[in-house]
């Protein structure tokens, strides 16, 4: 039976790695994360699993890369910088198609920014944000029980998929404190074959991502490209809250949905007949679910806490001829309820010319 405890989010979200069979962390303090890292020295070592302060971010992602070679269920944490320092190890560790979760509480950018909420991490997260072709898996939470619930299903889907996944929160998420359901553990981690377990009693077998002979990288770009295409196919998380007929659909994601929650109850109390889509998973995308709303409604409002990063996803979605229109707050500020609203109401009762693009 699941117990309810109140929880801060980047604690629920330790509890739900732990849940998931995590018992491998290497990490490297950073604003606004912390929590996560301070929670996991003591509580790892209460379940037999292993907690590492690396000297970097640099060393951390490349400790997790070793472990998960191995076959064990491994995490790191940080926010922007730290982030960035990692890009190299998850190329490799794309590249060499081993699972892992890495967990960014967003901070503001680019460079050292400020510690405020925000969501400019998002091209960074969905385009991989290291060399060559590769994608993470990059789940969004907007709640405290997502935050726990999120790690379990993007250690799961990394070990599925063989690819690195990542939770991508912010600040608002990371500190904030809600109810959370806690399940009894979930330890369902398949059985790993490819691991580097050591050779004695069969084939020794290599984990690389370095291809020198001809057409083999080539082979092994298309052959992770199939995967991709297979996430897309298979394992969209999306959350509708849609009507029969509407003046307009409005996108959203992570902690500003809940802000664009409040002004759809909002708009709805004033007449206007809105719907909303939240994408759970940012890769995959939620293309056919947003295109099909579109194709019903013409009009769409992006809502986002940075200066149009999944705008250029929704944009790319829409039912062709959909109008196009965003509302960024990219430096830290909190799109209020009441400011989603007026614009809500600005696009509706507005002509063609209202909107910023006709996709």
């Amino acid at each position: 039976m699941a117990k309810r405890r109140m929880m801060r989010g980047s604690i629920a979200l330790a509890e739900g790695a732990i849940t998931a069979g995590c018992r491998y962390y290497f990490g490297y303090p950073i604003t606004p994360q912390n929590e996560i890292s301070e929670h996991l020295s003591s509580r790892l070592p209460e379940v037999g699993g292993v907690f590492l302060q690396a000297e970097s971010e640099i060393a951390s992602i490349n400790m997790m890369l070793g472990a998960a070679a191995a076959g064990a269920r491994a995490m790191t944490s940080s926010s922007g910088p730290g982030i960035s320092l990692m890009q190299e190890g998850l190329s490799y560790m794309a590249g060499s198609e081993l699972p892992g979760l890495v967990v960014n509480i967003t901070r503001l950018g680019p460079g050292l920014g400020g510690i405020a909420a925000c969501q400019g991490d998002y091209w960074q997260a969905t385009r991989g944000g290291g060399h060559g072709d590769y994608r993470l898996i990059v789940l969004a939470p907007n709640s405290v029980q997502e935050m726990h619930d999120l790690a379990i299903r993007a250690l799961h889907l990394a070990d599925q998929y063989r690819n690195p996944a990542m939770i991508l929160a912010d600040a608002i998420l990371g500190q904030m404190m809600e109810p959370v359901n806690l399940e009894p553990p979930l330890v369902e981690i398949p059985p790993k074959p490819w691991a580097l377990t050591g050779a004695r009693g069969r084939k020794a077998q290599l984990i690389k991502s370095l291809y020198l002979a001809d057409g083999e990288m080539e082979k092994h770009n298309w052959k992770m490209y199939a995967k991709y295409q297979r996430l897309q196919e298979a394992e969209v998380m999306v959350e509708e809250d849609l009507e029969e007929q509407m003046d307009l659909l409005l996108v959203s994601f992570g902690s500003c949905s809940r802000m664009v929650n409040s002004a759809v109850a909002l708009a709805r109390s004033r007449g206007y007949r809105v719907g909303h889509i939240r994408p759970i998973t940012l890769f995959p995308f939620p293309s056919r679910e947003i295109r099909e709303a579109s194709r019903r409604v013409g009009k769409v409002l992006t809502v986002e806490m940075n200066t149009g990063q999944m705008w250029e996803d929704v944009r790319l979605a829409v039912h062709p001829g959909t109008l196009c229109r965003l509302l960024a707050r990219p430096g830290g500020a909190i799109p209020a309820p009441k400011e989603i609203f007026e614009e809500i109401e600005k696009f509706v009762r507005a002509g063609d010319h209202f909107a910023e693009n006709i996709c």
